[in-house]
């Protein structure tokens, strides 16, 4: 095997796998997936996605697949639910580097492969419990096969390319249908838009003529009605029916709490896809053209940058990871601008060590903060006093050392002895300092400070879920979602169906004891409640108990 391809996995296993369980799951999303792949593990119903044993459809099941088969290996715990995004890491560095090398050479491929693992967001998502990672790596290599395919076609002799173009072809379709199954129809949305543009660009040249179009298609269908059909097969068309609907609200309607302005993805890829993201934006002029395909993987990494970045902007609903697709043409354009600085034909402009300087600054200033807040905490609380919950969270019992300053200073003396190199024209030391330096700082960052920043924002709540892991009771969020009770306490799938029924639990004849757990803003219709009474009170939440109606009858 190619030494730099051991090399990468062997820093993929370093980087992404320790520590994977140190800190609980974080509401909404890595324990909502989480507790759907539990919840498959129970039932052992694998078509229909579960939430609180209700089915769920927002999502298709591929990744909890990927989730439940973990969990089966390591048990129902934080570990077993990011460990799938860690397999994602391994084969998106290989991928990168693979193909880098292809259109360049080794020396391009690790650039790629070290881009993308040396960017805040990227390294962070291959730590974490949510879909992104393999969403974003199938829709990445449907994409990239159809290029392949179009390249074939052509006869491009000077690509190693040594299948038929049908083969590329299939695996266009294979890849995108495999996307499909992760998260949705907007993974096959996004590359038609994509080839549309580019169709645009070569004024209107059919580079993929309707056949091939169409192979590409079925072959997708094929591949998603692996569930689709199976589905609907064995329970009828509501699901699929549901999910279809479903899908359209969350693209076209504000989700609740995820708004945001036109900016907000433009502010996130700058921002936390550091350092690559000022690569990026060098690589938006005049580069020094190179052989036809890879001018030609220019103008693709810069059509698929600017789909996503324009969709997920003009989207009703702004989530961090919606543009994370994003990262995988920054990152290439990013190496393409730095291979280009290696060879003389680019210079290392004097923004491009401003902005390097100004957002590592917003980062280190950050880190060197925290620690200084939290053994400061009543600093804060003014500032925060319109929100009573935020100021409560302050409460919690923090133990700050002094050493979360760590990845601060790290991460300044990396940029800045990258920042030196690159001046001098020793552009890939400046870059390992520059990449390798961002990655050592998300895996500091990681150690030193989440664990604070969890047992800050919802570690009371989780703490007294987990105290009721074999409790016979009902347990609910009261006036905010949450999916940490379903995970955290391990909820059975024989309970009475009508938990559902929040006005059964909290008026009716219950049958079981009913803990709830509130914000200390949301307590307004609890505190009506007679025989509903406040058990605690911790760090902005509020923990409540109604006995069950036979246990009442008992004591009478």
């Amino acid at each position: 095997m190619d030494k730099n391809k051991i090399l990468i996995i062997a820093a993929s296993i370093l980087f992404f796998m320790p520590f994977l369980g140190q800190v609980h799951l974080f509401d909404w999303d890595e324990i909502n997936f989480a507790e759907i792949a539990r919840e498959m593990v129970i039932t052992q119903d694998y078509l229909r996605p579960q939430i609180n044993y209700q089915i769920f459809t927002e999502k298709p099941p591929m990744f909890m697949w990927f989730q439940a088969a973990s969990m089966n290996l390591f048990g129902m715990n934080e570990y077993a639910a990011r460990f799938p995004n860690t397999i994602a890491g391994i084969l998106t560095l290989l991928l990168l580097y693979t193909a880098g090398k292809r259109l360049y050479n080794k020396e391009f491929g690790l650039l790629w492969a070290g881009a993308y693992f040396g960017s805040i967001l990227p390294h962070l998502y291959f730590r974490s419990g949510i879909i992104d990672p393999w969403f974003n790596l199938f829709i990445f290599l449907g994409l990239y096969h159809i290029i392949l395919y179009y390249w074939k076609k052509e006869a491009n002799a000077k690509l190693p390319f040594k299948k038929s173009k049908w083969y590329y072809l299939i695996l266009a379709g294979i890849f995108t249908g495999l996307a499909i199954l992760v998260k949705g129809p907007v993974a096959f949305l996004i590359i038609c838009i994509a080839l549309g543009v580019y169709w645009i660009l070569e004024k209107f040249k059919f580079y993929l003529n309707i056949l091939d179009f169409g192979i590409f298609t079925l072959v997708t269908l094929l591949t998603a009605s692996i569930w689709f059909g199976l589905v609907t097969l064995f329970n009828g068309p509501q699901f699929a029916i549901e999910f279809t609907i479903r899908q359209w609200e969350l693209f076209s309607q504000q989700d609740a709490g995820h708004g945001g302005f036109f900016g907000y993805h433009f502010v996130v890829l700058l921002v936390l896809v550091f350092p690559a993201s000022i690569f990026t934006i060098r690589s938006m002029g005049k580069l020094v053209a190179g052989r036809p395909y890879q001018n030609d993987m220019r103008k693709w990494m810069l059509i698929l940058f600017w789909v996503v970045l324009i969709l997920f902007s003009i989207v009703s609903t702004k989530i961090i990871h919606y543009s994370s697709l994003a990262y995988y043409p920054m990152t290439y354009l990013a190496a393409l601008v730095i291979y280009q600085m290696q060879k003389g034909l680019v210079k290392f402009s004097w923004w491009m060590k401003m902005s390097l300087g100004v957002i590592m600054g917003i980062f280190v200033l950050a880190l060197l903060a925290l620690p200084w807040l939290g053994m400061n905490i009543e600093v804060l609380k003014p500032l925060l006093a319109a929100d009573p919950f935020a100021v409560a969270n302050l409460d919690a019992e923090v133990n700050w050392t002094g050493l979360e300053f760590i990845p601060g200073i790290w991460l300044l003396m990396a940029t800045v002895m990258g920042i030196i190199y690159l001046n001098k024209g020793k552009t890939y030391k400046g870059a390992l300092w520059l990449f390798g330096g961002t990655g050592l700082f998300v895996f500091f960052t990681l150690t030193f400070v989440i664990t604070k920043i969890e047992a800050i924002t919802q570690n009371a709540a989780i703490e007294f879920y987990e105290t009721k892991v074999d409790c016979d009771c009902y347990i609910v969020s009261e006036e905010y979602k949450s999916y940490a009770q379903l995970f955290y306490t391990q909820v059975p799938a024989n309970l009475n169906p009508k938990r559902h029924d929040i006005n059964w639990l909290k008026k009716g004849d219950i049958d079981k004891d009913v803990y709830f757990v509130a914000k200390i803003t949301g307590t307004q219709y609890l505190e009506q409640l007679e025989d509903v009474h406040l058990l605690y009170e911790k760090n902005g939440f509020t923990f409540w108990k109604r006995k069950a109606v036979t246990s009442k009858k008992d004591e009478l």
